[in-house]
């Protein structure tokens, strides 16, 4: 799966049942993983430009 293709599958870093637990109520389509992932993907990657900006290497919450 590419992150662009929209399909579910794939090395995604969320946790599909953990999603749909937290989504309650609300069914998930397999389209909300695909973006969500790349969402959590994004946060992840300024992160790191973050704390690499302040001479870090590891990720604190304030990076977020």
């Amino acid at each position: 799966m590419t992150m662009g293709s929209g399909k579910t599958g794939g090395d995604l870093i969320i946790s599909k049942a953990r999603t749909k637990a937290a989504a309650g109520d609300c069914n998930v389509s397999g389209e909300f993983y695909v973006a969500l992932d790349r969402v959590v993907r994004d946060l992840i990657k300024k992160a790191g430009q973050r704390a690499v900006g302040n001479n870090r290497k590891t990720l604190k919450a304030v990076d977020l």
